[in-house]
């Protein structure tokens, strides 16, 4: 708004102000007078306008988006902390019980053992928030001394956790829910209340699936993969743990599903010319890194894979100079996704 607003613009103005004949020149006192206070003045002018876009959703960052957004009731997200499930064995192999609140450490992560989920498995809480809790599988070592206990192990991400809300995620909701209202129970509705669960990274509705006033929910986690049983319950449980009794936030008569999104695992197979100085197995890396990054972009809203996009990732890869023969699942062309499905990437096989 001020970007016009310049050192040089500023003096000229104040300059034309002082009467002629006198002097005017770079150097002379009157110049020398003026410059500091032109340039404190256009340091106010660049303040002024930061400021300005601090009181607009689509341009406030931090502290002043939240105020901005504060009227509607939306509030960035805490970091969470990772659901995991763990198994433990005594010395005979058989499934242990371990008490709850027994604490357990991999790498450089501690676990908390907070619900036995059936004998010997249990559902352990990284006592890390955000998504480095999500990282390690494997064997866990007792903090303190646990009777008859052999070995633990990490089996299976239950529900991941997630960092702090950022800046952009936080005001696409906010945008959403404003151009999406959610009301009375419709559509939107159901999509908000899902995305209120920790750890739900994502949800479709279809109304009426299975008849009048039934209504399926299908959901991701937060690492845009197909929900946990774990997560599909505490989704069931918050919209509607009695079907039809409204005993959840779905309105009365309405019979709600959560179900879980289906994984489309779709392979990628290339031949490439690589750069000199640079090695198939690093490209192929890369280019995996390169997938699983737009794969958390668009995996749930994509309704097809392009082969043209994903070509385009490949030109991208660092090293890779030219392709050939891309086939995704073994053939040419785009591969569709159905509403139930979530995009998820199988094998990436580099030749050259």
């Amino acid at each position: 708004m001020y970007e016009d607003q310049t050192f040089e613009v500023l003096l000229e103005r104040m300059l034309d102000r002082v009467p002629e004949g006198m002097d005017k020149r770079e150097g002379s006192i009157l110049y020398d007078a003026l410059s500091p206070a032109a340039a404190e003045m256009a340091q106010m002018y660049i303040e002024l306008d930061v400021n300005n876009n601090l009181n607009f959703a689509d341009t406030a960052t931090g502290e002043y988006l939240e105020r901005c957004i504060a009227w509607s009731g939306i509030q960035r997200r805490p970091a969470s902390k990772a659901q995991l499930r763990g198994l433990f064995y005594n010395s005979s192999g058989e499934l242990l019980d371990v008490p709850l609140g027994s604490r357990f450490s991999l790498e450089l992560l501690n676990y908390k053992a907070v619900e036995k989920l059936s004998p010997g498995t249990y559902r352990l809480e990284s006592e890390t928030a955000g998504v480095d809790g999500n990282r390690y599988f494997g064997a866990l070592l007792p903090v303190d001394y646990i009777p008859e206990l052999a070995r633990g192990e990490i089996a299976a991400l239950l529900i991941p956790g997630d960092d702090v809300e950022d800046d952009e995620a936080l005001r696409q909701r906010y945008f959403d829910s404003a151009r999406r209202p959610a009301t009375s129970g419709n559509k939107y509705h159901y999509m908000e209340w899902a995305l209120k669960i920790v750890g739900v990274g994502g949800a479709r509705v279809f109304p009426l699936w299975n008849g009048p006033k039934t209504v399926k929910v299908i959901i991701v986690d937060s690492e845009i993969l197909p929900a946990s049983e774990l997560l599909v319950s505490k989704v069931q449980q918050y919209i509607d743990p009695l079907p039809g009794q409204g005993e959840g936030q779905a309105p009365v008569g309405a019979v709600v599903t959560v179900a879980p999104a289906a994984g489309k695992n779709i392979s990628v197979s290339a031949k490439v010319t690589l750069a000199p100085g640079y090695v198939l197995q690093t490209v192929n890396d890369q280019f995996k890194g390169i997938l699983e990054n737009y794969r958390k972009q668009k995996a749930f809203a994509a309704t097809y894979v392009s082969q043209s996009v994903i070509g385009a990732l490949l030109l991208s890869t660092e090293g890779v100079v030219d392709y050939t023969e891309l086939r995704l699942n073994g053939g040419a062309g785009n591969v569709l996704l159905n509403e139930a499905e979530v995009l998820m990437f199988g094998i990436v096989a580099l030749e050259v």
